[in-house]
């Protein structure tokens, strides 16, 4: 995660020789009922349950829903990739949506 989603793409673009490629798989947002509903349920209850139960640092299980529910996803993240000037951008769902690869050149 990034505190400033641009500013951190913009370093990786920079870093990227000529052609390079950038791969970022995340999660996002499932739209088939009833796998949105599930995986928002989970998200959003179960899994923060789990942490405060398991983990020392409880929080983070809370946080990892809020960022997930932050980030933009789909055609969204593609083109803030293409505005920071990637080429061949690319967005892959994967498991019904619940996570994607987003792919871009430089």
């Amino acid at each position: 995660n990034f505190g400033d989603l641009e500013k951190g793409l913009t370093e990786m673009r920079r870093v990227l020789r000529p052609g390079g490629k950038l791969v970022v798989l995340e999660f996002s947002h499932p739209t088939a009922f009833p796998l949105k509903q599930m995986f928002n349920l989970y998200f959003r209850y179960m899994l923060p349950a789990i942490g405060r139960v398991t983990s020392k640092d409880p929080k983070a299980y809370r946080y990892l829903y809020e960022s997930v529910q932050a980030f933009p996803d789909g055609s969204a993240f593609v083109n803030i990739l293409s505005r920071l000037g990637y080429k061949a951008n690319t967005c892959k769902p994967l498991t019904f949506g619940i996570c994607s690869i987003y792919t871009g050149e430089k």
